[in-house]
Protein backbone atom coordinates (compact mmCIF):
# COMPACT_ATOMS: atom_id res chain seq x y z
CA UNK A 1 0.00 0.00 0.00
CA UNK A 2 1.12 3.53 -0.78
CA UNK A 3 1.90 5.75 1.80
CA UNK A 4 -0.24 9.13 2.12
CA UNK A 5 1.26 12.41 3.29
CA UNK A 6 -1.12 14.05 5.52
CA UNK A 7 -0.88 16.98 8.13
CA UNK A 8 -2.69 17.22 11.68
CA UNK A 9 -3.02 19.94 13.79
CA UNK A 10 -2.65 18.35 17.08
CA UNK A 11 -3.62 20.54 20.25
CA UNK A 12 -2.26 23.78 18.57
CA UNK A 13 0.83 21.80 16.94
CA UNK A 14 1.70 21.16 13.09
CA UNK A 15 2.33 17.48 12.20
CA UNK A 16 3.14 15.94 8.72
CA UNK A 17 2.92 11.89 8.79
CA UNK A 18 3.09 9.33 6.36
CA UNK A 19 0.33 6.93 7.12
CA UNK A 20 -1.39 3.72 5.17
CA UNK A 21 -4.23 4.54 3.50
CA UNK A 22 -6.45 2.06 6.51
CA UNK A 23 -4.69 3.80 9.20
CA UNK A 24 -7.23 5.12 11.92
CA UNK A 25 -7.24 8.32 13.26
CA UNK A 26 -6.73 6.53 16.62
CA UNK A 27 -3.24 4.77 15.93
CA UNK A 28 -1.81 7.63 13.81
CA UNK A 29 -2.47 10.24 17.11
CA UNK A 30 -1.37 7.14 19.88
CA UNK A 31 1.46 5.01 17.99
CA UNK A 32 2.96 8.21 14.82
CA UNK A 33 2.40 11.45 17.31
CA UNK A 34 2.60 10.41 21.12
CA UNK A 35 -0.83 11.13 22.11
CA UNK A 36 -1.41 8.48 24.53
CA UNK A 37 -4.65 9.73 26.27
CA UNK A 38 -6.50 8.90 23.36
CA UNK A 39 -6.93 5.13 24.46
CA UNK A 40 -8.24 2.34 21.81
CA UNK A 41 -10.90 0.34 23.56
CA UNK A 42 -13.25 -1.27 21.26
CA UNK A 43 -12.54 -0.10 17.75
CA UNK A 44 -16.33 0.10 17.05
CA UNK A 45 -17.75 3.17 18.20
CA UNK A 46 -19.58 1.24 21.05
CA UNK A 47 -17.60 2.45 24.06
CA UNK A 48 -15.94 6.19 23.09
CA UNK A 49 -12.69 5.91 24.80
CA UNK A 50 -11.01 7.46 21.75
CA UNK A 51 -13.41 10.31 21.58
CA UNK A 52 -11.52 13.36 20.35
CA UNK A 53 -12.29 16.99 18.72
CA UNK A 54 -11.91 17.09 15.35
CA UNK A 55 -12.55 21.01 14.03
CA UNK A 56 -14.30 21.52 17.38
CA UNK A 57 -16.78 18.44 17.12
CA UNK A 58 -16.30 15.25 19.34
CA UNK A 59 -15.53 12.46 17.10
CA UNK A 60 -14.81 9.05 17.37
CA UNK A 61 -11.40 8.48 16.42
CA UNK A 62 -11.60 4.82 16.16
CA UNK A 63 -13.74 5.12 12.38
CA UNK A 64 -12.16 8.23 11.16
CA UNK A 65 -9.42 6.70 8.68
CA UNK A 66 -6.13 9.45 9.25
CA UNK A 67 -6.38 10.55 5.85
CA UNK A 68 -9.72 11.62 6.33
CA UNK A 69 -8.34 13.88 8.95
CA UNK A 70 -5.59 15.84 6.64
CA UNK A 71 -5.44 19.03 7.50
CA UNK A 72 -8.06 19.24 10.38
CA UNK A 73 -7.54 20.74 13.99
CA UNK A 74 -7.61 17.80 16.18
CA UNK A 75 -7.90 18.09 20.14
CA UNK A 76 -6.97 15.67 22.43
CA UNK A 77 -7.42 15.12 25.77
CA UNK A 78 -3.73 16.27 26.60
CA UNK A 79 -4.89 19.38 24.85
CA UNK A 80 -7.58 20.56 27.88
CA UNK A 81 -5.15 21.63 30.31
CA UNK A 82 -3.05 25.03 29.91
CA UNK A 83 -0.09 24.96 31.29
CA UNK A 84 -0.47 24.03 34.57
CA UNK A 85 -3.97 24.75 34.78
CA UNK A 86 -6.78 21.97 34.15
CA UNK A 87 -9.76 22.67 32.11
CA UNK A 88 -12.88 22.86 34.34
CA UNK A 89 -13.82 19.15 33.10
CA UNK A 90 -10.54 17.76 34.18
CA UNK A 91 -10.84 19.73 37.72
CA UNK A 92 -14.37 18.64 37.77
CA UNK A 93 -13.44 14.67 37.23
CA UNK A 94 -11.06 15.65 40.32
CA UNK A 95 -13.17 16.56 42.33
CA UNK A 96 -16.37 14.43 41.96
CA UNK A 97 -13.80 11.05 41.68
CA UNK A 98 -15.62 11.16 38.68
CA UNK A 99 -13.12 8.10 37.48
CA UNK A 100 -11.83 4.88 38.76
CA UNK A 101 -9.50 2.64 36.51
CA UNK A 102 -9.84 6.04 33.96
CA UNK A 103 -9.62 3.99 30.78
CA UNK A 104 -13.21 5.87 29.65
CA UNK A 105 -11.86 9.03 31.38
CA UNK A 106 -10.18 10.76 28.31
CA UNK A 107 -13.36 9.78 26.45
CA UNK A 108 -15.76 10.99 28.79
CA UNK A 109 -13.78 14.74 29.15
CA UNK A 110 -13.83 15.25 25.74
CA UNK A 111 -17.55 14.15 25.46
CA UNK A 112 -18.39 16.04 28.34
CA UNK A 113 -16.25 19.06 26.90
CA UNK A 114 -18.55 19.10 23.85
CA UNK A 115 -21.92 18.73 25.64
CA UNK A 116 -21.36 21.87 27.84
CA UNK A 117 -19.98 23.90 24.72
CA UNK A 118 -23.26 22.76 23.26
CA UNK A 119 -25.58 23.40 26.31
CA UNK A 120 -23.67 25.33 29.44
CA UNK A 121 -26.55 24.18 31.64
CA UNK A 122 -27.57 20.37 31.29
CA UNK A 123 -29.59 18.81 33.61
CA UNK A 124 -28.40 15.69 34.88
CA UNK A 125 -30.64 13.89 32.50
CA UNK A 126 -28.96 16.09 29.20
CA UNK A 127 -25.37 14.85 31.02
CA UNK A 128 -26.39 11.67 30.76
CA UNK A 129 -27.93 11.55 27.05
CA UNK A 130 -24.79 13.70 26.27
CA UNK A 131 -22.71 10.90 27.46
CA UNK A 132 -24.62 8.09 26.07
CA UNK A 133 -21.59 6.77 23.54
CA UNK A 134 -19.58 6.33 26.00
CA UNK A 135 -19.21 3.07 28.72
CA UNK A 136 -17.39 2.85 31.88
CA UNK A 137 -17.45 0.02 33.29
CA UNK A 138 -16.26 0.92 36.53
CA UNK A 139 -18.12 4.27 38.51
CA UNK A 140 -21.82 3.49 37.99
CA UNK A 141 -21.98 6.82 36.32
CA UNK A 142 -22.93 8.87 39.15
CA UNK A 143 -19.70 10.61 39.85
CA UNK A 144 -18.97 11.63 36.61
CA UNK A 145 -22.09 13.05 36.10
CA UNK A 146 -21.46 15.09 39.20
CA UNK A 147 -18.01 16.12 37.20
CA UNK A 148 -20.25 17.23 34.47
CA UNK A 149 -22.29 19.29 36.99
CA UNK A 150 -19.08 20.75 38.96
CA UNK A 151 -17.67 21.92 35.44
CA UNK A 152 -20.88 23.27 33.90
CA UNK A 153 -21.00 25.11 37.20
CA UNK A 154 -17.55 26.54 37.32
CA UNK A 155 -17.97 27.56 33.74
CA UNK A 156 -20.36 29.76 34.46
CA UNK A 157 -18.11 31.79 36.81
CA UNK A 158 -16.00 33.98 36.12
CA UNK A 159 -12.33 33.06 35.51
CA UNK A 160 -10.30 34.59 38.04
CA UNK A 161 -7.27 36.29 36.75
CA UNK A 162 -10.10 38.02 34.20
CA UNK A 163 -9.28 35.76 31.30
CA UNK A 164 -11.37 33.27 29.40
CA UNK A 165 -11.87 29.47 29.89
CA UNK A 166 -10.09 28.05 26.82
CA UNK A 167 -12.44 25.63 25.09
CA UNK A 168 -10.34 23.00 22.88
CA UNK A 169 -10.20 23.51 19.33
CA UNK A 170 -9.82 27.35 20.06
CA UNK A 171 -12.95 28.40 21.41
CA UNK A 172 -12.59 31.16 24.43
CA UNK A 173 -9.22 32.12 23.91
Amino acid sequence: MTDHEITLTVNGTDHELSVEPRTLLVHALRDELGYTGTNVGCETTTCGACTVHMDGEAVKSCTVLAVQADGERIETVEGLESGDDYHPIQEGFREEHGLQCGYCTPGMMMTATDLLRENPDPSREEIREGLEGNLCRCTGYQNIVNAVENAAAELDEPVADGGEVRWPGGEGE
